[in-house]
């Protein structure tokens, strides 16, 4: 593995850590990225305060927006939207509904959400209640209830058929005694002849 170095966030770096944490980094991703940045700094004594100070101011910011977001998010979690679709009898729609759609959808509730926000994995097929996240802030995710439902009239309900057990019934008596009548009128012969 490398030699690493020590560095101290001067910013929250996604899959890193958070300001004012002291990170160990490989020496050509703190070169290359986060010094340039200036993501980082050395981890000296008088850094640390300095970042320390930022961190709280950071931290106090955060508090103040995850608050005023809290209500949103409440909405948010609170909100069904539907939209009709185009979809086969199976319920797998012919196209798909994305994020943008997402949006839209909730700003027509009268939520507004940022497309960049909706943490959709992949657009959706099927017809049926989907929950979909919304990630407002760091640590901070509403779900939003999608309901999908098929434009398409229903399935026609399958023709009855035709009764069956009637039609074999008389079929049955009408073969029953047609075969009865040959061997009958055979019986009539010989006993004519006797």
């Amino acid at each position: 593995m490398g030699k690493q170095i020590e560095l101290l966030l001067r910013e929250h770096v996604e899959n890193l850590g958070r300001c004012g944490e002291i990170v160990s980094v490989r020496p050509g991703y703190a070169s290359n990225f986060l010094l340039p940045k200036k993501l980082a700094v050395f981890a000296t004594i008088e850094n640390r305060r300095v970042i320390a100070r930022r961190a709280a101011r950071i931290d106090a910011e955060e508090e103040v927006q995850r608050q005023a977001l809290a209500g949103t998010a409440e909405a948010i979690n609170n909100l069904t939207v539907t939209t009709l679709q185009k979809a086969d009898y199976g319920g797998h729609l012919y196209g798909s509904v994305n994020a943008a759609q997402v949006v839209e959808l909730c700003a027509a509730a009268g939520v507004g959400v940022q497309e960049s926000k909706v943490r959709l994995p992949q657009p959706i097929k099927e017809v049926g209640t989907h929950e979909v996240p919304i990630h407002l802030f760091a640590g901070l995710i509403a779900t939003v209830t999608v309901v999908v439902e098929s434009e398409n009239p229903p399935p026609p309900p399958p023709k009855p058929k035709p009764d069956e057990s009637a039609d074999s019934e008389d079929g049955s008596k009408a073969s029953d005694e047609g075969a009865r009548s040959p061997s009958g009128d055979a019986d009539d012969d010989a006993q004519a002849e006797g």
